[in-house]
């Protein structure tokens, strides 16, 4: 099975969708958004 079929029956699973709505939560705080920019900031300076 694709690695894009597995991920898309996982997106689909309750689990899954959980995952997704938690992840949303956290993208919708500026602090978070910002803390990711840093992150993402730091790492390409490597």
């Amino acid at each position: 099975m694709p690695i894009v079929e597995k991920v898309k029956r996982f997106l689909q699973s309750p689990n899954g969708r959980r995952l997704t709505d938690q992840g949303r939560r956290l993208a919708a705080d500026p602090r978070n958004r910002q803390r990711a920019r840093d992150m993402l900031t730091r790492m390409r300076r490597r």
